[in-house]
């Protein structure tokens, strides 16, 4: 599987979003935008069943480590999850497949990570930009990085337990800090 990026440009962020919704429609852009405020891994973020949202907040277990994610929701994620639950009041999962209600008797599932994948891969081979469904993730630490400098921060918020691993995660590169310490004259 390639490395994929974090978006570093805000404006290729909402292009991001804009572009899945003209090419794969609204729940797409759904959960590119709803991904990048939570910053769960895929398999995770395509689990979250509306009983997960209690309070303005998210509890879910996560699936590869076993932690608990109690995410308190912003207002753009509380906005889309109500507008998604409104639209779909007889849905399980928030981000659920339509396949399964056409082909009759078979239980809800959520859209299927290998979808999600392909759909980003193509619209980042539009921006130019190795996209992928870890890089809702990594951008959304790349730009708390960015705009608090706090890596311990980065770090609890992604559940990661080391330093190293969440710089290079979110692209911090020997550039970007190189940059840090010609900006930051005291």
């Amino acid at each position: 599987m390639a490395e994929v990026q974090a978006v570093k440009s805000l404006d290729t962020v909402k292009l991001i979003s804009h572009l899945l919704d003209r090419h794969y429609g609204q729940q797409m852009a759904d959960i590119w935008n709803i991904g990048l405020n939570l910053a769960l891994r895929i398999t995770d973020l395509l689990s979250v069943r509306f009983t997960d949202i209690q309070d303005q907040r998210l509890l879910l277990k996560e699936g590869k480590t076993g932690k608990l994610a109690n995410i308190k929701l912003n207002q753009k994620t509380i906005e889309i999850t109500n507008r998604i639950r409104r639209q779909h009041l007889d849905h399980t999962y928030l981000f659920q497949s339509y396949r399964n209600q056409r082909a009759g008797n078979l239980p809800p599932a959520p859209l299927s990570r290998r979808y999600v994948s392909r759909a980003f891969a193509l619209i980042g081979e539009d921006v130019g930009i190795d996209l992928g469904t870890h890089s809702m993730r990594k951008t959304r630490g790349y730009h708390l990085y960015k705009s608090t400098k706090d890596i311990a921060r980065v770090m609890k918020m992604l559940r990661h337990s080391s330093e190293g691993v969440t710089l290079r995660y979110i692209g911090i590169t020997q550039e970007d800090i190189d940059k840090d310490f010609i900006e930051l004259e005291i």
